[in-house]
């Protein structure tokens, strides 16, 4: 049995009141296209009435339904008639999880490690930089890697990701 924690419910509304609105209408589950391609395995509606009710281990420790699927197409935020954030509730539920150093998907660490080193989540590699050229899109620029890692140092990224070890 799953224990309510209202302090968990009134920090995750502290961070988005938007929550509040939530009338449990399941448009956003109707309209997420992972959701659908999970069979409903994945299901907004059902991460939005745990943090409505704390139910804090369940969102955080067992992740299920795990907020990490999400893709953050925007569906479910355009078509709530209650205007909730939802892909912002779940990031700050993905951020809650990685400062407790509750398991998250390898991918977001090598990310977090390719941010660090390129200054960019994807690196761009000469296909990618060719066929943009062909497209005839602009070129991306990276950030200055100085810069960043002057910003990642002060919000402790490394840390928080745990490759720290890895990245040295």
């Amino acid at each position: 049995m799953q224990m309510v924690d209202f302090e968990f419910r009134k920090e995750l509304i502290k961070d988005d009141f938007s929550l509040n609105y939530c009338y449990q209408c399941g448009t956003c589950s109707s309209s997420c296209p992972v959701a659908f391609i999970t069979n409903g395995e994945y299901n907004p509606r059902k991460i939005i009435e745990q943090s409505l009710l704390g139910l804090k281990d369940l969102l955080l420790k067992d992740q299920k339904p795990n907020v990490w699927l999400c893709c953050t197409c925007q569906m479910c935020v355009e078509e709530c008639p209650q205007n909730v954030f939802l892909t912002e509730i779940f990031e700050r539920i993905k951020n809650k999880i990685v400062l407790l150093g509750e398991p998250y998907p390898e991918t977001f660490k090598m990310q977090a490690k390719s941010i660090i080193e390129n200054g960019l989540a994807i690196p761009l590699t000469q296909p990618i930089i060719r066929r943009r050229d062909q497209l005839g899109l602009p070129n991306v620029e990276s950030a200055d890697i100085s810069e960043l890692k002057k910003l990642l140092d002060a919000t402790d990224f490394e840390k928080k990701i745990k490759i720290l070890e890895e990245s040295k």
